[in-house]
């Protein structure tokens, strides 16, 4: 099992992931899930009703704006990398964030390495099931390794234009 890494108030830590993933043919059991979006459009009302946390997995090529109405009921969203080198999941982090308003975790999963880290949180992510078996610690240092930021993004920070004006 992955690591689950959260970012909380600008610190990371490992922590105890209370939601399984669970595929489109298995049996929901009980305890709090992760499905794919497919699964939650069949079955969605009837998990949430045994109130139980659920999140649902967004593959790439998915809109997340298809859980528009359904984002106030879920933890999380947990929005696939199936390489690392598929930036998809960046896009839907930010809307997630800044155009849909979604206040639960945003998680990355799959194939998440340390290296993206810094760019993750700026998009909106705010928990990693990390592949590359980077600590807390190490997933930190890469998270602040540029004091610098030239845009705005849903992290809040401000660019570096703004610290010059201030």
């Amino acid at each position: 099992m992955p690591t689950l890494i959260e970012m909380t108030g600008g610190v990371a830590r490992a922590v105890e992931d209370s939601l399984r993933h669970i595929s489109d043919d298995d049996d929901a059991g009980t305890g709090d899930v992760i499905v794919s979006l497919t699964r939650f459009q069949a079955d969605g009302e009837r998990l949430l009703a045994k109130g139980r946390r659920v999140g649902v997995r967004i593959a790439p090529g998915e809109e997340v704006e298809a859980l528009a109405y359904d984002l106030p009921r879920l933890a999380v969203v947990a929005v696939e990398f199936p390489k690392h080198l598929d930036g998809r999941g960046y896009t839907s982090a930010r809307l997630l964030r800044e155009r849909l308003g979604f206040k639960g975790q945003v998680r990355a999963v799959g194939d998440v390495l340390r290296e993206q880290a810094m760019f993750l949180v700026r998009c909106g992510f705010d928990a990693f099931e990390v592949s590359d078996g980077a600590s807390a610690q190490e997933w930190q240092a890469a998270v602040g390794r540029y004091r610098h930021v030239y845009q705005r993004a849903a992290d809040g920070r401000p660019p570096a234009f703004v610290e010059r004006e201030g």
